[in-house]
C-alpha cells in the first residue's frame, strides 16, 4: 500500500511599504523582530496562519501581533505579500 501526501508549499516574497519600514525602525527592537517573524510565518504558510483576519470594507488582511496590527495584501499571481502598514490596534484602521 502506497500513501502519497502532497503539500502545496507556497513561499511568498515579502515587501514592505516605506510607511511600514518607518514604523519598524521607530518601535522597540524586540517588537519589530517579533513582527518580522510573524510576517515571515504568514509568508511561509498563508492558509495556516494564526491571528489573521480578512479586512472588511477594504482589500487585504490584518495580522495581530500582541497590541500591534499588520495590514497586508497578497498578490497571488506573483506570490508577493505586501506589508502596507503597521501600528497599534487602536489607530491602524483609520
Amino acid at each position: 500500500m502506497i500513501i502519497s501526501i502532497c503539500y502545496n508549499e507556497v513561499m511568498l516574497t515579502i515587501r514592505y511599504t516605506a510607511d511600514a519600514i518607518k514604523v519598524l525602525r521607530r518601535i522597540p527592537r524586540n517588537t519589530a523582530d517579533l513582527i518580522r517573524q510573524k510576517v515571515q510565518e504568514v509568508a511561509n504558510d498563508p492558509a495556516g496562519a494564526r491571528n489573521v483576519k480578512k479586512l472588511r470594507g477594504r482589500e487585504g488582511f490584518r495580522l495581530r501581533v500582541g497590541d500591534w496590527r499588520v495590514v497586508y495584501e497578497i498578490e497571488a499571481d506573483v506570490l508577493i505579500l505586501i506589508v502596507i502598514d503597521i501600528g497599534p490596534r487602536g489607530g491602524i484602521y483609520d
